[in-house]
């Protein structure tokens, strides 16, 4: 190994320590930790611990409260995911607009959820659902339409998680595609127009080619965050009512420091990280065939 190498290795040793430390050690215990009985009683002692090998999962893949989670999740990110990078492309096309006005403040104002606390702004949403005082229901009862249950209606209750996690996330996305659509240059359009391409033609043949590496790396990042969305729920609902808004990342934390079954909370972990990866996937391939 040449001076270059090693010098190269000795600056990313201490990144490299902290990642094995605090994430691939972790990992490893915790796979470790799914194929047995770990609970409760083995914390106070490792003597009660056992090996149960593939025990967690097949009881997990019984559990019909774990099939209602993870139909919750693909819910969310079915319904979740398209409307927060909608929100996010929208969002970055005004601010890129000629026509736009004051750019910083907006970028800041629409930037603003995402950097609040998680759980400050789900008690404040809480409030503002409120059935009879919150602010949403006063205002639709101003058009003279009936307060809704918003938290309390099993209909209602996960489009209210959906608007939250929709209104607190699209700021990220947003600052990405507006970088990738100042990146694009401004002949492209001015080509389009000569040859006569309306607005809508220009989006079509233009932008959207143009922003398609960012648009899949904000669909597998959106899709993963909504994977993983734990807070909103169980600050709002608590995972209520009727277990509608139950998540997989909500019943892991149940089973883990609830009911202290951590065995089983990693294993819900490592099926729930099966499933990011598979859609993960599943997303590079599509947008590898629509770019061919």
């Amino acid at each position: 190994m040449n001076r270059t190498a090693l010098a190269g290795w000795l600056f990313v040793a201490p990144a490299v320590l902290a990642l094995a430390v605090f994430f691939a050690v972790p990992v490893v215990g915790a796979f470790a930790m799914s194929f047995t009985d770990f609970d409760i009683y083995a914390l106070a002692d490792l003597g009660n611990l056992r090996f149960v090998g593939l025990g967690n999962y097949e009881t997990l893949l019984a559990t019909p409260l774990f099939w209602r989670a993870l139909a919750n999740t693909l819910l969310l990110v079915g319904i979740g995911v398209p409307l927060s990078i909608g929100a996010s492309l929208g969002a970055a096309m005004l601010l890129d607009s000629k026509l736009a006005r004051w750019r910083a403040f907006h970028r800041t104002a629409l930037f603003a959820p995402v950097v609040t606390t998680l759980v400050a702004v789900a008690v404040v949403w809480r409030y503002l659902l409120h059935t009879r005082y919150g602010l949403v229901n006063y205002g639709l009862g101003s058009l003279g339409i009936e307060p809704i249950d918003w938290l309390g209606d099993p209909a209602w209750a996960m489009p209210a998680i959906v608007l939250l996690s929709v209104w607190k996330n699209f700021g990220y996305n947003m600052l990405i595609l507006l970088a990738g659509l100042q990146a694009v240059p401004e002949d492209l359009y001015e080509a389009a127009r000569i040859d006569g391409a309306s607005r809508w033609q220009q989006f079509l043949v233009v932008t959207l080619p143009s922003l398609a590496p960012l648009l899949l790396l904000v669909a597998i990042l959106t899709v993963a965050a909504y994977f993983q969305l734990f807070a909103e729920p169980y600050v709002m609902t608590q995972g209520g009512p009727a277990q509608r808004t139950v998540t997989v990342l909500y019943f892991m934390y149940e089973e883990g420091f609830r009911w202290w079954s951590l065995g089983s909370a990693c294993a819900v972990a490592f099926v729930l990280f099966a499933f990011m990866f598979v859609v993960t996937i599943v997303q590079m391939r599509v947008a590898r065939r629509t770019a061919a």
